[in-house]
Parts: structure tokens; C-alpha cells; sequence
């Protein structure tokens, strides 16, 4: 590696007793950066047969965000990439305020990757972030399924809040098993889906789904937070949890 490509603050710690520069190695320069945290975002933008506008539902993308920013390099992929429908905007939360005010994010929204455009190993976890739409995109989605699949088993950590675990319904490890096999894990639940008045737009319930898949689901009464963490796996239950969600996975990073 040429020594030009040092920073020179960074060089100087490799300068032995003798004065002759010792190498660095790229393990040890990966140890300067930040991790990176993918979130995942819905490209799906109607309710059903309602007609009804959706997309990714904005404080579950924004808390973990204010949780995560100063500490993780944080990037965007969705389902269909370019700039992700989005729903849940709300002039009083201060998140999402800055959220949609910071200049890095507004970039890499308007010009999301797919996954297929993604590189698993480039990240040491993944947050699917809720919203109604995904319960129609993320489920099928393949090629998302398989970057989780990798970060999961590269032992890194998956996060997913709300109708965010609408990507887990078929995610499976390399062994052929469903990751939420045998996990405790929460998400939207049926009854709060059916208090929304959704049961019957929505192409499955979620809770029911992951019941299904062998999931352990832990419900909280409706609309209170609930994170649960079972080894590298958070999920929370509904936007209420999106912040705990964010601080379960920092602690689980290591930072």
C-alpha cells in the first residue's frame, strides 16, 4: 500500500523506535471506520384495494436513525430502488425533522439501490423498516431476503420494527430453515391490525405468518412499545418500539 494513502496523523502511529515505517494492514484500517447499517425500505405505495397512499412509514426509519447516526454509516436500499413512497410524516416529531433535514439522507433517498445492487458484506446489520407496503414487497423479495440471510450469517444483525418483519416471513439461512424458527420476535400483531381496520386489505397477518414460520411471537397491548431481542435478532412491535429497536441493535453492534 502506498504511504501516500495514509493519512499522515495515521502514519505516524507506525513509525517504530528505529524511524522506519511499519505496514499497515487493511484489517486495521477497517478498524477506523464506521460499521454500516443498511435500512430497508418499501417501494410498494397503495393500500390494497383501497387505494389508499403507503410506503415506508417514516418514524420507524427516523428513531432507529437518531439512535444510530453518530455512530454508524448508515445507507438505503428498497425493493424496486430510486426514491421509496413514504407515509407517516409528522411535523411534530423532532426525528423525523431531522431526519428529513439532513442532507445525507435526502441524497440517498432520492437514489436507492436494490438489492441486487447491495453488497452484504459491506454491512454489520439491517433494518427493515414498517409500513404497510411491506407487506406486499418485502415477503417475495428475494434478492433482500438473501443479503439478511448473509449479514445474519456473517454474524451481523437483523432489525425490524413494525410491518417491517413482513421480510422474515420467508427468510430462510442457508441450512434451509426460517430464521424466526423457534425465535422469541414481535411485530404488528393481529389485533392491532384489525383496530386499524386492515385485516381484510392486508395479504396476510403478519403475527399470524410468523406464528406459522415457527416464530415465538410476544405480544404487548396495542399501540405500547415491545423490542425484543433474541441473540442477533431485534424486532419491535410498532412504531412506538422504533427507538428501542435502534438502541437494542447499537447494543448489539458494540457501540
Amino acid at each position: 500500500m502506498p504511504a501516500a494513502w495514509i493519512p499522515a496523523a495515521t502514519a505516524a502511529g507506525y513509525v517504530n523506535r528505529t524511524g522506519h515505517r511499519q505496514s499497515i494492514t487493511v484489517t486495521e484500517t477497517r478498524r477506523t471506520m464506521k460499521k454500516r447499517v443498511l435500512f430497508a425500505l418499501t417501494s410498494h405505495n397503495r393500500k390494497g384495494h383501497t387505494g389508499q397512499p403507503t410506503g415506508f412509514y417514516l418514524p420507524e426509519a427516523a428513531h432507529p436513525w437518531a439512535v444510530l447516526r453518530d455512530r454508524f454509516e448508515i445507507d438505503f436500499v428498497s425493493t424496486r430502488g430510486g426514491k421509496p413512497p413514504m407515509d407517516g410524516a409528522n411535523s411534530a416529531d423532532a426525528a423525523s425533522r431531522a431526519f428529513l433535514a439532513d442532507p445525507d439522507v435526502r441524497r440517498k433517498l432520492d437514489h436507492t439501490p436494490t438489492a441486487h445492487e447491495t453488497t452484504a458484506a459491506d454491512y454489520a446489520a439491517i433494518l427493515f423498516v414498517g409500513g404497510h407496503g411491506t407487506m406486499w414487497d418485502f415477503p417475495d423479495d428475494q434478492d433482500l431476503a438473501s443479503v439478511a440471510a448473509a449479514i445474519y450469517e456473517a454474524e451481523g444483525v437483523i432489525g425490524a420494527v413494525c410491518h417491517g418483519p413482513a421480510a422474515l416471513v420467508n427468510l430462510k439461512l442457508s441450512g434451509g430453515e426460517y430464521l424466526v424458527a423457534g425465535k422469541r420476535v414481535a411485530a404488528f400483531t393481529d389485533e392491532e391490525e384489525r383496530a386499524a381496520g386492515l385485516e381484510s386489505v392486508v395479504p396476510f397477518l403478519l403475527e399470524s405468518m410468523l406464528r406459522a414460520r415457527g416464530a415465538i411471537h410476544i405480544p404487548a397491548p396495542n399501540w405500547q412499545s415491545n423490542v425484543i431481542t433474541d441473540g442477533r435478532l431485534v424486532t419491535g412491535q410498532n412504531p412506538a418500539s422504533a427507538y428501542g429497536v435502534g438502541q437494542e441493535m447499537a447494543h448489539l453492534l458494540g457501540d
